[in-house]
């Protein structure tokens, strides 16, 4: 089954760049000549704190990015401003040859991951934003297949869920089961919440998932099929209006300073006004760097969005704190990074070492002495 939705990307670029064969990308041959301006048409939000050597990747990736015209801003937390390291100002050189406006925003002290993507929201002057992660490589023309799936769409954002490519060989047919495609007639809005059964969708984005789906679908490398999400990490696409619209990352100021999942507040909002979908195939790739958030204790989307007291079995209601460790996200979260298969003592370990609150430790530590092949078999241990 080969899905597309149009293979023509904005052919007018190349016409108005005037036949560059990069489009609006100069080529070596032009880096040292005076060149016209081009408005972006999509700015590039990249939030990053002492990750250099990522950051240089995540740069190089879009260095390979054709079309369409984008600037990129860089909001930088590192305890040594980042432009320091040779790696990241090289790529920046590059960039900026190639006629991408680089902006390096120092933006100290820190007040939270909601508050520093508040921040490159309010930096951004483009109709189209995309948030990426310090950590992620996009291929070849993967802006130009996320710019021209939010325009066939018309929706709030599109996405690729990130892939570790580590996983390649790790099969996850049963995290597969909830891929639905959207319509023909396109995606529509929605509503998510951690009760609700659009909720269940998030382990497509497990490992190297997405790229099993692709093989599975016999895409091509350049279709555009839209699918049903939960949320998508690290690699959003916007319409710059409807996050706007929805009041994008100003809610940083009703959580503490340390709390994550603060992408899947501003990207339910959002659904629920315009709709998102993510893209497959996907063009990104996670480095599978460790990570550098260790307190996750403050799951932002928890603080918001209050799980109804109604949809509680009783032995979960307030005041019952054993409920909280069997939220398999929570879980799955601390676990990142897990090679499997892997025994008790090794997820006891990953867990406190990734800062996983105690809750969650503890169920870990009550799970049977036994070897785990997979998240799916922890998660389904948990439950039982």
């Amino acid at each position: 089954m080969t899905a597309s939705a149009g293979t023509a990307t904005r052919p007018e670029y190349v016409t108005a760049h005037g036949g560059r064969p990069h489009g609006s990308r100069l080529g070596a041959a032009h880096w040292a000549r005076a060149a016209p301006h081009v408005a972006a048409e999509i700015d590039v939000l990249i939030p990053t704190a002492d990750r250099g050597p990522e950051l240089a990747v995540t740069l190089s990736g879009l260095a390979a990015q054709d079309d369409p015209p984008f600037r990129v801003v860089i909001s930088d937390q590192s305890e040594y401003p980042v432009q320091g390291v040779p790696a990241v100002q090289a790529i920046i050189r590059v960039l900026r040859a190639q006629g991408r406006p680089v902006d390096v925003r120092r933006h100290v002290p820190r007040r939270g991951l909601a508050e520093q993507r508040d921040f490159l929201l309010s930096c951004a002057t483009a109709p189209r934003v995309l948030f990426l992660d310090d950590d992620v490589w996009l291929e070849p023309g993967a802006l130009a297949r996320l710019d021209a799936s939010l325009s066939e769409q018309r929706c709030g954002f599109v996405g690729y869920g990130v892939q570790g490519l580590s996983y390649l060989g790790d099969q996850r047919p049963d995290e597969l089961r909830a891929f639905e495609p959207w319509a023909p007639s396109g995606v529509r809005p929605e509503r998510v919440r951690p009760e609700t059964p659009e909720h269940d969708r998030w382990p497509l984005h497990n490992a190297a998932n997405l790229a099993h789906l692709a093989a599975q679908l016999e895409l091509d490398d350049d279709d555009r099929l839209p699918y049903r999400v939960a949320w998508i990490g690290a690699c959003v696409l916007f319409d710059a209006e409807a996050l706007r619209e929805t009041n994008g990352f100003a809610f940083w100021r009703d959580l503490p300073v340390h709390h994550v999942g603060e992408d899947r507040v501003a990207q339910w909002r959002v659904m629920e006004h315009r709709g998102g979908a993510g893209i497959l195939p996907s063009g990104a790739v996670h480095l599978e760097s460790p990570t550098s958030i260790v307190d996750r204790r403050v799951e932002a989307s928890d603080e918001l969005f209050p799980e109804p007291e109604t949809t509680r079995p009783e032995s979960q209601k307030k005041g019952d704190h054993m409920s909280e460790p069997q939220n398999p996200i929570e879980v799955q979260r601390s676990l990142g990074g897990v090679d499997y298969p892997a025994d008790r003592a090794t997820l006891v370990s990953a867990a406190r070492d990734s800062g996983a609150s105690d809750d969650v430790v503890s169920a870990l530590e009550g799970l049977p002495d036994t070897t785990y092949d997979s998240p799916t078999a922890v998660s389904e241990a948990l439950g039982s």
